[in-house]
């Protein structure tokens, strides 16, 4: 899986980077999402507070936003066109790779670490996985969709080796 990796607050280490990666791609791999492509952006609570208010109409700053692309229309061409145009059909096949973006609020992962008792490394590997599923349609509205989610979010972290310890 291609992750675009965007740290806005320049605070984020190289290997936290890479483990984000890694643990992306090891979560893409799990469901059956390896050939998709996504961005992850490192931000500030200022940040996270205003993509919340614009997106989710909520006036707060939040852990992880969770930006899913969904084309309005549905882009379809005939056999022949394809056929005819290999760089169509090409571009075809990069837009339907790519999945969303993450932005993933560094302060608040630290507030929340410090605040659950586990590592920083767990909070940002959480709330990457859980953003990352939710850009793959999982979500947590009913109870049913919850425990869908957060088991597989569980087993996802546990499988990589990111515990609650």
């Amino acid at each position: 899986m291609y992750i675009e990796m965007i740290d806005e607050t320049k605070q984020v280490s190289q290997e936290m980077m890479e483990q984000t990666i890694d643990l992306l791609n090891f979560a893409a791999k799990t469901i059956g999402k390896e050939d998709k492509e996504m961005a992850v952006t490192f931000v500030t609570n200022d940040r996270s507070h205003a993509l919340n208010l614009e997106y989710r109409d909520t006036d707060r700053p939040t852990d992880v936003i969770s930006l899913e692309y969904k084309p309005e229309l549905p882009i379809a061409f005939s056999q022949e066109d394809l056929e005819l145009d290999p760089d169509l059909a090409g571009m075809l096949q990069e837009f339907d790779a790519y999945i969303g973006e993450l932005f993933i609020s560094v302060d608040k992962a630290h507030e929340q670490a410090e605040a659950y008792g586990h590592s920083f490394e767990r909070e940002m590997g959480f709330l990457a996985v859980h953003g990352f599923l939710h850009i793959n349609g999982y979500d947590h509205y009913t109870p049913e969709e919850e425990k869908e989610m957060f088991t597989l979010q569980e087993e996802i972290l546990t499988a990589y080796g990111l515990t609650r310890q």
